[in-house]
């Protein structure tokens, strides 16, 4: 009459120690492979950045990889010409060697990775035909030719490409207009697609319905308008309070009614009519209260690159990343290509950010709002 008992007592004993003993297991394992559920203020920073490297292929020693890894790196910028050596090859070669390196790139991640280019079409182009990549027109082709069914064509073409080795964000379409033909950086180099804001929002959107077809998302630019300008702001500052209207800002104010834009990059131009402080990357009035409050905005905004001239000859590297975060940016474009290679250039930015949290000068709320606007990004890859 006993047995019972004792086999449910002792099935119970049994039972106990199996949990304990699974309890121990699972709390002994480092968290390596999966995002806490409470996510961390490390986490979220480093999601925030973009960052560029040099090489063709990466392994676990490479920076890049530790970053990814380390640091929860959000997302990478891959090109073919290295400024500080003056060569090409500087991350792309051929078609097989540009998909291993993505694929290396995107298993180190724990979560989505952004793995951007320029591709815009003609001038702008990383992919060229000498490494065995398909030909490309400019925009400035298009636009001119403005037939939405060759642009379609061609944006798909392109589209596929890069699909086919790994890449899920191209930093296209342009969407300035075309209003200064002296536009050393625009006009003269056939990045837009018109003068008249109807063909480029006609455009645009044929170019972006093409790359989300085949999964690469698409981050229009330069807000709020580089197509006006005299200079180059990879050369620096570049003033445009004299010369910008907001016709610029057409294309923009349509696309986002149609809810047809998930990411958008800044210019690093001052207009004084809208910020007599601050170039619209480091602007809040610019960024958040002209994109997000009078546009309404709620997508990704990245910054373009924030070691070019008009942002480093003024503002120092701390300072930069502060008022692009007061501003209201979400991913801060580094692309470690403008003559200084730094391979800390990620985990300083990280350091800086974490101590204005620290400080209290940044909110953490503020860094979660950019990082849920990148998760919700990341959703449609």
């Amino acid at each position: 009459m006993h047995r019972p008992s004792l086999h449910f007592g002792a099935l119970f004993l049994v039972l106990s120690s199996l949990l304990v003993l699974q309890s121990i297991s699972y709390s002994s394992l480092p968290n390596v492979s999966e995002e806490p559920l409470e996510t961390s203020l490390k986490f979220k920073i480093g999601q925030m950045l973009m960052v560029g490297f040099s090489g063709l292929k990466v392994d676990d020693q490479h920076f890049v990889i530790r970053d990814i890894r380390e640091l929860n790196l959000g997302g990478v910028i891959l090109s073919d010409y290295d400024v500080a050596d003056q060569t090409y090859q500087r991350n792309i070669k051929s078609h097989d060697q540009v998909r291993q390196l993505t694929e290396a790139l995107q298993q180190a991640s724990t979560v989505p990775l952004l793995i951007a280019i320029d591709h815009e079409g003609g001038a702008v182009n990383r992919l060229k035909e000498s490494c065995g990549f398909p030909p490309t027109v400019s925009h400035e082709y298009l636009g001119n030719l403005n037939d939405r069914a060759t642009t379609y064509g061609e944006a798909l073409t392109m589209a596929k490409t890069l699909s086919g080795i790994g890449f899920n964000l191209n930093l296209a379409p342009v969407i300035d207009l075309n209003i200064n033909p002296d536009n050393p950086i625009i006009a003269r180099k056939g990045r837009s697609f018109s003068e008249d804001p109807e063909i480029v929002i006609r455009h645009a959107l044929e170019f972006i319905r093409a790359h989300e077809e085949q999964d690469v998302l698409c981050t229009v630019k330069h807000f709020p308008g580089h197509g006006s300008a005299n200079e180059d702001s990879h050369l620096g500052m570049v003033n445009v309070s004299d010369v910008w209207s907001r016709t610029e800002l057409e294309p923009y104010r349509a696309l986002i009614q149609d809810d047809a834009i998930k990411a958008i990059m800044t210019a690093h131009v001052f207009n004084s009519n809208l910020d007599p402080d601050y170039p619209a990357t480091l602007s809040h009035k610019t960024i958040t209260g002209l994109l997000r409050n009078e546009l309404n905005y709620e997508g990704v905004v990245i910054s373009d690159d924030l070691q070019m001239k008009a942002i480093t000859e003024y503002y120092g590297f701390e300072r930069a990343i502060q008022k692009a975060l007061e501003a209201g940016i979400d991913i801060l474009l580094i692309t470690n290509n403008s003559g200084d290679y730094d391979e800390t250039v990620a985990r300083r930015a990280c350091a800086v950010i974490q101590q204005l949290v620290e400080d209290g000068i940044i909110r953490e709320a503020r860094i979660d709002q950019s990082y849920q606007r990148i998760q919700r990004l990341k959703s449609f890859l």
